[in-house]
């Protein structure tokens, strides 16, 4: 019996000994790090001139690169993911059926986009674009359009010189054209038995063409036959063989919207919608365009509200300058990356546009909160033992939620991310983050070292000038004493000399009023409904999340990409995008049962190729003959050279010889367009993973593939993954950095009201229609630090703090980091307000994801906190030791002086 009772004396000493020794350890390292951020502190006041010019000399330098800026062009390049299986069936179907092998149809676009120009004509009144007049009017644009000229040195080139030639050396162009064409000579001859059916017509030379994606807003009578269409598009294929040829092309493509919105002028009654190649990535570089004089204004306000927020009316103590100088400080780190990013071969995209509001949260807490422990050193110090002082309070937690950043952004910034622009913008902001860091530890350090001895000199704030003596001041005007109002040190008592800035407004707003209304017992329970509320919101939006993977998200609005998707969402969506489907096997053509699994893979399907309906043809042809494997194959052959309507099934079919002369089909086309819905995108990347998992189980092999793909393809698992990964390495960082912590409890904390603040923006970002895209996961990324970098400084005062209650130190934590978290938040929100009113797509989803990150943050900081801690363990009490029972209890009255002065009287109960 007394062995295991001193086996369990021994595991209890044991970990109680583990826990004093870490605890110890914790202690340790936590005051080894203030001494040495003290020491850092004392050292730049005693060199403030060198701290001060280095970072100014360093940005100027590396910023004067950024004078020469490049751009990224590729589009694809910034947002498909990087390793697809869409990428290599790309390749794989360009080494069997390369674009030259697709002249006798306009699918070039099934495997790369090439240079082109779209049109989309329609009408204000819904007219009907078949009928005379306006199949006139497309006939004249489409001659228009052939008549463009490209001058280039010595030639000038033409639709007709650049175009995708036909076997007779003649332009290739849209099925419609000749549709159109053949309606007006019938017109004109007078003949009514020409029908145009959808979405597959018949022209008068025997050939099947597919119009599902050239006619819009059908209406049809019975048998497909067309009655009236809303709207009509024209596409027309450029050769881009070579660089000067992709040069002439893309001066087309420029010179062809032109040429439409000129057309468009002159015939008021028809609305066209041009796209090129070359439209989405202009309009996505055009939100940096448009965005400069927001951005301007931005800075502005934030400069404006910077500099009050620092201000105070007594003009010794208050830092206008310091205010003015926070921003500096972030502009000149800002602009330190930019710098690096160019000399190391970076190009420029318009997603750097949310860089400087991920600066601008992290920098303007930091310059904040050193300022706020300024604020708390005593004014008898040497300028050198506050600035230490501040260095010793503020830069732990700051360096700590620095470090959070370059780890989350860091792992953004890896290979394991899969988005291009996610990757490079992570990179940036771990650069940016960095020097930001570096700079608030030197410029700004050594300009509060300048504004203390100002403060120390009793001269004024903003004129440097010595305030006089309250004596003198009373012979000058009133207008003079109102701007060289001070209190001198002389003239204030000890307890008066902690309270010198209580003048200011945030301060006084947060100590008299705001802590007690905030922890009052009426108040909690109306913070917990609104919490709850809050919760269940969230809640009904995180089920809601959808992935985007829409192009126009990230582009300007009021831009050519805008209007045309939208013109083609509303008249082309009744069938997807052309899909190909690639047969890349010897498989037995001969054999009727493989024939009739291709066709049942495609059924459900509107199969567009010619190569299906002359399978058609050979299976009854075989199932009646009963064909050999080699008369199959040679039957084949001579159809393509002797029927003249299979005559171009060649480009649909590869042969190869074998070395008895033996042919043999090694792979094969076909083209399919399926039924969709409203939601065609969505449709679409559901019919793209039916198909994989078909192509798995499948008897034959077989890949689909059109260029949205590319961009699709694993397109929710890519976003997500940079989201995920710098969740799991917050974590563990939280983890291991408990060790540096005075209390593991903080981390803990931090994590719980981490997952909070994501789950709420994840929620209401949803509701408020922002899908989960490459710039939604990146700002959901910071929101990880920006909540850190708020709520980190306020739950270690409370958890670190003893003796009082739980309310009494929820308050002094508001009081000692509140009012920096107050100002970086509303120059935070003043700074992002002018970002909602840029016209773009790209600067709506980072204004909606940044000002709910900023939102729901302060809301647990100034709400949510303040009232859960004053009620959930642990007690901040001491326990008291158990008295016998036959003790009787007694009242004990203890006097207790709290940390604002005042004295109270509080009862304790003993037994």
């Amino acid at each position: 019996m007394v062995l295991p009772w001193l086996r369990e004396s021994f595991r209890s000493h044991l970990a109680l000994l583990s826990s004093l020794c870490t605890r110890m350890l914790r202690q340790v390292l936590h005051r080894g790090l203030r001494t040495s951020f003290s020491r850092l502190g004392h050292f730049i006041a005693s060199h403030p001139v060198f701290f001060a010019s280095a970072p100014v000399l360093i940005s100027i330098l590396l910023g004067a690169s950024f004078s020469r800026y490049q751009i990224e062009e590729s589009v694809e390049y910034l947002l498909a993911p990087k390793h697809s299986l869409a990428k290599i069936e790309r390749n794989l179907v360009n080494s069997l059926f390369p674009v030259n092998r697709s002249k006798h149809r306009l699918y070039s676009d099934l495997q790369t986009p090439g240079r082109y120009g779209r049109v989309i004509i329609t009408s204000f009144r819904k007219a009907n674009m078949l009928d005379q007049h306006h199949t006139d009017l497309i006939l004249k644009l489409h001659s228009a359009v052939t008549r463009i000229q490209v001058q280039r040195p010595g030639f000038n080139y033409t639709f007709a010189h650049i175009c995708i030639l036909n076997n007779d050396k003649t332009c290739i162009v849209d099925d419609i054209v000749h549709v159109l064409e053949e309606l007006k000579s019938a017109r004109s001859s007078n003949r009514t038995n020409f029908v145009i059916t959808y979405p597959i017509t018949h022209l008068k030379d025997g050939r099947e063409v597919y119009n599902g994606h050239q006619l819009g807003g059908v209406t049809v009578h019975s048998k497909d036959r067309v009655k009236s269409a809303e709207a009509i598009q024209l596409t027309y294929y450029l050769q881009a063989i070579n660089s000067l040829n992709d040069m002439v092309a893309e001066k087309w493509e420029s010179i062809f919207c032109d040429t439409v919105e000129l057309f468009q002028k002159s015939n008021r009654k028809v609305k066209m919608y041009p796209f090129t190649s070359s439209s989405l990535r202009e309009d996505f570089q055009k939100t940096s365009r448009v965005s400069e004089r927001y951005l301007t204004t931005s800075l502005i306000l934030v400069v404006t509200l910077a500099i009050l927020c620092c201000s105070m009316q007594d003009c010794v103590r208050s830092k206008p300058w310091l205010g003015l100088l926070g921003l500096l400080t972030v502009s000149l780190a800002t602009l330190t990356a930019a710098g690096i990013i160019n000399l190391t071969g970076g190009k420029y995209n318009s997603t750097f546009l949310g860089i400087p509001f991920i600066m601008l949260g992290h920098g303007l807490y930091g310059t904040f909160e050193m300022l706020s422990s300024w604020r708390k050193t005593r004014e008898d110090q040497h300028v050198k033992e506050r600035t230490a002082a501040v260095f010793a309070d503020s830069m732990l937690s700051f360096s700590l939620t620095t470090a959070m950043y370059l780890v989350t952004f860091g792992i953004g910034a890896s290979p394991f991310t899969n988005i291009e622009a996610a990757r490079i913008f992570c990179c940036n902001s771990c650069i940016a983050i960095f020097f930001n860091y570096l700079y608030v530890l030197s410029f700004y350090g050594s300009s509060l070292v300048f504004t203390g001895y100002i403060e120390n000199n009793y001269q004024h704030s903003i004129f440097c000038r010595k305030v006089p003596k309250p004596e003198v001041l009373q012979e000058k005007p009133a207008w003079y004493r109102f701007l060289l109002t001070a209190k001198f040190s002389e003239d204030t008592t000890d307890s008066e000399e902690t309270n010198t800035y209580e003048s200011h407004l945030l301060v006084c707003f947060l100590k008299r009023y705001y802590c007690d209304w905030i922890t009052n017992t009426y108040v909690k329970p109306f913070v917990v409904l609104f919490y709850l509320i809050y919760i269940s919101f969230a809640l009904m939006g995180y089920l809601q999340v959808n992935e985007g993977s829409d192009l126009s998200n990230i582009v300007a609005t009021a831009t050519r990409t805008i209007e045309y998707t939208t013109a083609q969402q509303k008249y082309f969506s009744n069938y997807s995008p052309v899909i190909g489907f690639y047969i890349y096997e010897s498989i037995e053509y001969w054999n009727t049962s493989v024939q009739e699994d291709v066709l049942e893979y495609t059924k459900g399907f509107v199969r567009i190729s010619w190569f299906e309906s002359y399978l058609n043809y050979l299976r009854k042809l075989n199932i009646s003959t009963g064909l050999p494997k080699k008369n199959f194959t040679d039957m084949l052959r001579n159809s393509f050279l002797k029927a003249p309507q299979y005559a171009h099934f060649s480009e649909d079919i590869i042969f190869s010889k074998k070395y008895n002369n033996e042919v043999d089909v090694v792979a094969s086309r076909m083209f399919l367009v399926a039924k969709t819905m409203e939601t065609k995108r969505e449709e679409l990347y559901d019919l793209l993973e039916t198909l994989r998992k078909l192509s798995l189980t499948s008897k034959v092999k077989f890949i689909v593939f059109n260029p949205s793909f590319v961009y699709m393809d694993r397109y929710a698992s890519s976003v997500g993954a940079p989201l995920q990964n710098s969740c799991i390495s917050a974590l563990f960082l939280l983890f291991f950095s408990a060790f540096l912590v005075a209390d593991s409890l903080i981390n803990v904390w931090l994590t719980l009201t981490v997952a909070s603040v994501e789950f709420g923006v994840i929620g209401f970002m949803t509701l408020w229609k922002v899908e989960l895209d490459c710039i939604s996961v990146l700002c959901l990324i910071y929101g990880i630090n920006y909540t850190i970098d708020n709520c980190a400084p306020l739950l270690s005062t409370f958890i670190l703090g003893k003796d009082f209650t739980r309310t009494k130190w929820v308050k002094n934590a508001l009081e000692v980091h509140g009012v920096a978290i107050l100002q970086s938040y509303l120059c935070y929100i003043v700074g992002l307000i002018p970002l909602a009113a840029v016209p773009s797509n790209l600067t709506r989803t980072l204004f909606r994801c940044l000002f709910l990150i900023a939102l729901v943050t302060f809301f647990h900081c100034f709400a949510i906190l303040p009232v859960i801690l004053t009620f959930v363990p642990p007690s901040k009490k001491k326990r008291k030791e158990k008295k016998n029972p036959e003790n009787r209890e007694e009242i004990e009255c203890v006097e207790m002086v709290d940390m604002d002065s005042t004295r109270v009287v509080d009862q304790i109960t003993t037994v």
